[in-house]
């Protein structure tokens, strides 16, 4: 088999070379028109002269005479040598590709090869394809405008630098200047090869016809449809052209333009199913056979007024369409070459004329006909999908359906986004605009990955086939030639040998690989069509037939995933970017599309295979083009699906809204007035209960809920179409898409807010305005943010998504002052109202703490507050807001607390400073009456004092409410959590070193848990001092200031008898100016103070008691009563203070003073219990 001379290599390897060529031709092409790509040496301005003047003499340019113009090329002929030299070399390929081909169709003619399409497909599809290819790579080579101007500088450089012009230089620069008009110079070319592109040609007879038919005939034959004959289901699919089935439309038109037919006689072709019996009508490969014709009859039209039926075949590829593909996004106006070709020529002006006529057909009905063949697919794809994924044993037998549907599919779509891109001015430009695409592309998308899933399926079925059938079909056919020599007769065996071993091995994992089958099978179609071998495949159909069977069974072993991209490459999309992004925003635009958008994004992953090992510059463009699509369309859709979500959650809490306490105010007045049999008053509007959208009295009458759960429904569904979607090596999972988006819109958009009319801030559903201080009640925003969750806790009803992540990574960013995109949170706007807003009117006593109910109320006045003090810190309320900031918010609002806490302790430091002479005389004579009396005129700034330890005190208890209502969140939220924490806090004991108690008390404050001493105070103290320390404050000097503090109180306690506003009130529990509130800071503030100057706690509130009990006692001396009115009331402030943790402790051990110091205290404590007992 020597004398074959190696047809089928060279041509198998001329393609792959002459693909790489092409694309290589189109990247210099599209670099050199971009003005961001252009090469820089283009772009230069010094180079302008230079680039002028070559352009202008090329191709006879004098390089050593002293050109001025060529000064820029001689100072930088080593960079401009490098920066052309990638170019120059790229020509040359194309010089070496046409040798090859040359040669190669020399070699062919000589053999007088025979083609024919239904036989040695193969061999006749390369023959064809290396034609179409060569052409294409002169056309493009023609289009390149800056390729004279590469070529002429880099042989300017390279003779400047090496003394002598470039040995190639002569032949491409003549390949240039014979290839200014390629259409000419090519139908020159391709006259000797008329004979054998006529032969080929005219083998299409079968195939082009019935695959070109109108889509009623599709309908008439249920093209592509397993449920018309349910009896044959199970029946194989083949036929005698089963590889011309998925033969592309395209590429066959591409052949019949592109090569001339001189007797071709057209045949009618009945459309007969494959359902029925053998036979499949093909549409697959329609787009290819148009460029076939089309391009055929340019290069040989020698036949076109010798031949009607010639004509005939002619003009049905010229009526398909307008374009034809060159390469990628270069198009072919074939009307307009074929004109321009043919004008010029004497004799065919009845040419031109059909030109005419077929491009004003084609204009008036290629774009209807084609809409309804698009019409028509989505269709029979839904169905073939539906019954596939049903039955997914159906693939065997029926994968030949499989690969004829995507194939006639991506025909369609290519024909589509060639022509929208070059819309004709028609008057029904609708043909040329498919908002449905989404649909085609998804159920492409989904037949392609029901053959991925069920691979195995496919493989096992058509291991026995070939083992049990096809073996066996084979070596009948073998036996019964007349004539088979003996290396055919060698090879032919070989066949029957390797496919009747085969078994099933899926268990062994064995892999199959029929590569080296194909490829004989390709070596003998070519060996057995050269005109003189002793074996002549036309002779031997059935051979033919058989074969080409085995191949495509052999394919859906080890192949399918190339067959897959064969029949469903619509990598087009990656050069018509415009095209693709419109195709998906009208069919976002439509409902019932909408389920089907997952299928652009997955349609990415499909640029790869449009690459070529020839072209790796243009590797890194495609991979960011493909993912940058990809990824702008799984935004649109998240951002689509989570808009509709979130508006869902929005009219949810607007139903919720309605549920709220406060709303049924009206229903429990009126109920009150029917009681009491008295007339309910009226309102303006009656408000409609909640639940009574519900009512419905007919259910073909849709609400807006209705309609977005419709279209959540829709749009979910897109989801199931993959899991991930691989584009080059990057896995992109689209539902993490779905989740960021939640995630960034639950923080940036909560709430539909109908007067701005788009979606609000999430911390802005709390309605805080800094300027009127104006915020929601804790338990108002939890109900809708409880609204919202569990809203979307229904999402992955829909989608797999993982809600519960999602909702705490979002709370928990409000539990932080800023979010992760640093915009103030919740925590950061109730911090601020807390303590802009209700403290600091308590401050002023306009808000009174309220120890009896657990809460601030407004004081009577006449500036009252703009809001209710309890309706925002009453226990519901904190447990609300405990809820919605944690523990870290509340974290966070106790260090702001303590800020102004340790504020208030440096402002209170200075009045001891200032009075510091007068206190420590105060506290060595505390128990000589008149010489205290006299001591206590000369202080200064009493009032102030006690008025800045009253705000501490608010301070401190709203923080131990808001800890309080924390620690039973946390009981219920996590009690196994809370228990050992708990346990851990009661084991601390007075022994227990210092470090080891704050740090157990810091657990337990965080948890919510009231500590004996207070470690987040600790911590603002402790710091407050570090930063003393660094102005080199003695450290016994703060101890000092400490004690005086405790002094000070204690001797300006009784002034709060004066006040009129110190009178107890037995409703709040507490005094009308919040004094009560200092017990609380006393105790806090002295222990946190020395706590951190490690000092006896204890020994120093035993004299606070002694002073403060000294001084209150010179209360009931006073004979003024009216002055002091209010002295039980102090008397009572007493009590509480004596009444915290520490005091307790300290009753038990005050009997250890000294017997004058023992007597005093007896004395004080029991006026102050008897005072007690009896205001109570």
């Amino acid at each position: 088999m020597e004398n074959h001379q190696k047809l089928a290599e060279k041509l198998t390897i001329l393609n792959d070379r002459g693909n790489g060529v092409l694309i290589r031709m189109n990247y210099i092409k599209k670099i050199c028109a971009d003005v961001k790509l252009r090469p820089p040496i283009l772009t230069d301005k010094i180079m302008e002269p230079a680039i002028k003047y070559i352009t202008k003499k090329f191709p006879n340019i004098d390089f050593r005479g002293n050109i001025q113009s060529l000064i820029s090329i001689q100072r930088q002929k080593s960079e401009v040598m490098e920066a052309t030299t990638s170019y120059y070399d790229s020509f040359l390929d194309v010089i070496e590709f046409r040798d090859h081909v040359y040669e190669l169709l020399n070699t062919i003619d000589a053999s007088q090869c025979f083609f024919d399409i239904t036989i040695n497909f193969d061999f006749t599809k390369s023959y064809l394809d290396l034609i179409i290819t060569y052409t294409s790579v002169i056309v493009t080579l023609a289009r390149i405008d800056e390729k004279k101007a590469l070529v002429g500088m880099f042989n300017c450089a390279h003779e400047m630098t090496k003394g002598s012009r470039d040995p190639s230089y002569p032949r491409l620069s003549q390949m240039f200047v014979e290839y200014e008009h390629p259409w000419k110079k090519l139908t020159e070319e391709f006259g000797p090869h008329t004979k054998l592109v006529t032969a080929a040609l005219l083998s299409l007879r079968m195939i082009y016809p019935r695959r070109n038919l109108p889509v009623e005939q599709w309908r008439s034959a249920q093209l592509l449809s397993l449920l018309n004959a349910s009896a044959t289901m199970l029946d194989p699919a083949c036929c005698a052209t089963m590889a011309c089935e998925y033969l592309s439309l395209e590429v066959m038109e591409r052949w019949i333009i592109s090569k001339c037919s001189s007797h071709l006689r057209m045949t009618t072709i009945s459309v007969i199913l494959l359902v029925n019996n053998n036979t499949i009508l093909g549409d697959n490969n329609l787009n290819a056979a148009v460029f076939v014709p089309a391009v055929g009859f340019l290069l040989c039209h020698s036949s076109l007024n010798s031949n009607p039926s010639s004509q005939e075949l002619w003009k049905m590829a010229l009526r398909s369409g307008l374009y034809i593909t060159v390469t990628r996004d270069e198009l072919l106006s074939i009307h307009k070459v074929s004109e321009d070709l043919f004008d010029g020529i004497k004799g065919y002006g009845k040419r031109v004329a059909d030109i005419k006529e077929c491009r004003d057909h084609a204009i008036a009905h290629s774009g209807a006909l084609h809409r309804e063949r698009r019409h028509f697919l989505r269709g029979a794809l839904k169905e073939l999908a539906t019954v596939l994924e049903d039955e997914p044993g159906l693939l065997g037998p029926k994968a030949l359906f499989v690969f004829m549907a995507l194939s006639f599919s991506r025909d369609e779509v290519q024909w589509l986004v060639r022509h929208s891109e070059n819309m004709p001015k028609i008057k029904q430009p609708e043909d040329y605009i498919d908002n449905q695409m989404a649909e085609l592309l998804f159920h492409m998308e989904k037949l392609k990955g029901l053959m991925r899933k069920y691979h195995y399926v496919v493989q096992r079925y058509h291991i026995q086939y070939l083992a049990q059938f096809d073996a066996l079909v084979l070596n009948d056919t073998i036996q019964n030639m007349h004539v088979c020599p003996e290396e055919e007769s060698v090879l032919l065996s070989s066949f029957v040998s390797t496919l009747s071993v085969l078994s099933v091995k899926q268990e062994s994992k064995e892999e199959f690989d029929f590569r080296a089958v194909r490829l004989d099978w390709l070596r003998l179609q070519a060996y057995t069509s050269v005109n003189k071998a002793p074996l002549l495949i036309k002779d031997y159909p059935d051979l033919a037939k058989v074969m080409n069977m085995i191949q495509f069974h052999t394919k859906m072993v080890d192949a399918t995933e190339e067959l897959l991209q064969e029949t469903s490459n619509v990598s087009i999309f990656c050069f018509y970017p415009r095209v693709f992004e419109k195709m998906f925003c009208q069919s976002s635009e439509q409902m019932t599309m909408k389920r089907y958008l997952m299928a652009f994004p997955s349609v990415c992953s499909h640029f790869h295979w449009c690459r070529h090992t020839l072209c790796p510059e243009e590797e890194e463009a495609i991979e960011k083009r493909s993912l940058r699509s990809c990824v702008t369309f799984l935004e649109q859709i998240a951002s689509q699906t989570s808009a509709i979500m979130l508006e869902i959650c929005a009219e949810q809490c607007n139903l919720n809204d309605q549920l709220l306490p406060k709303h049924c105010v009206e229903a429990i007045s009126a109920a009150r007035y029917r009681k009491q049999k008295k007339a309910v008053p009226k309102r303006r509007v009656q408000k409609e209960k909640p639940g009574g959208e519900s009512l419905r009295k007919d259910r073909i009458i849709t609400t807006n809920m209705d309609k977005m759960h419709l279209m959540l429904t829709e749009i979910c569904s897109s989801y199931s179409l993959c899991s991930d979607i691989l584009v080059y090596e990057h896995i992109i999972v689209p539902t993490e898409f779905l989740s960021s988006h939640l995630e960034i819109r639950l923080s940036e958009y909560v709430e539909w807010e109908k007067a701005v009319g788009k979606y609000v801030i999430i911390v802005r559903m709390a309605n805080y305005n800094q300027t009127t201080q104006e915020i929601a009640r804790p338990t108002e925003l939890l109900a809708g943010v409880t609204a919202y969750g569990a809203s979307l806790q229904t999402l992955p009803n829909y989608v797999t998504v993982d809600m519960a992540r999602l909702l705490k990574n979002v709370l928990l960013q409000q539990t932080q002052p800023l979010d992760s995109r640093g915009v103030p949170t919740l925590t950061n706007f109730y911090t601020n109202w807390y303590l802009e807003s209700l403290l600091r009117l308590a401050s002023n006593s306009l808000v009174v703490h309220c120890p009896a109910m657990h809460c601030f109320v407004n004081q009577i006045s006449d500036n009252n507050p703009a809001f209710r003090a309890e309706e925002f810190s009453d226990i519901s309320e904190l447990r609300a807001l405990a809820e919605l900031l944690g523990p870290y918010g509340l974290k966070f609002l106790s260090e702001n607390l303590m800020w102004h806490v340790t504020s208030q302790v440096s402002e209170l430091k200075k009045l001891v400073v200032e009075n510091m002479d007068v206190l420590v005389q105060m506290r060595n004579n505390f128990d000589k009456a008149e010489e205290m009396a006299n001591l206590k005129r000369m202080l200064t700034g009493g009032e102030n004092l006690l008025k800045r330890m009253t705000i501490i005190g608010v301070i401190l208890s709203f923080r131990w409410m808001a800890q309080d209502c924390l620690k039973e969140v946390l009981q219920k939220h996590c009690p196994f959590l809370m228990g050992p924490i708990e346990s851990l806090k009661d084991c601390i004991s007075p022994d227990t070193d210092i470090k080891v108690t704050l740090s157990v008390f810091e657990l337990a404050s965080a948890a919510g848990m009231s500590c004996d001493v207070d470690p987040a105070l600790v911590s603002a103290i402790r710091s407050m001092q570090t930063e003393i320390y660094a102005d080199n404050t003695s450290i016994d000097t703060e101890y000092k200031l400490s004690c005086l503090l405790l002094v000070f109180i204690a001797v300006s306690l009784p002034s709060l008898a004066l006040d009129p506003n110190s009178s107890y009130s037995r409703e709040h529990g507490g005094h009308n100016n919040n004094v009560h509130c200092l017990a609380l800071a006393i105790n806090h503030v002295a222990a946190a103070m020395l706590t951190v100057q490690n000092k006896n706690i204890e020994q120093h509130l035993k004299e606070f008691l002694l002073l403060a009990s000294s001084a209150l006692l010179q209360l009931g001396k006073n004979e003024q009563k009216a002055e002091s009115k209010n002295r039980e009331s102090v008397y009572l402030l007493l009590h509480m203070v004596r009444s915290h943790r520490f005091h307790e402790m300290l009753h038990g051990t005050v009997w250890k003073v000294n017997s004058a110091t023992k007597l005093k205290f007896i004395s004080t404590s029991r006026v102050s219990f008897i005072l007690i007992e009896l205001h109570l």
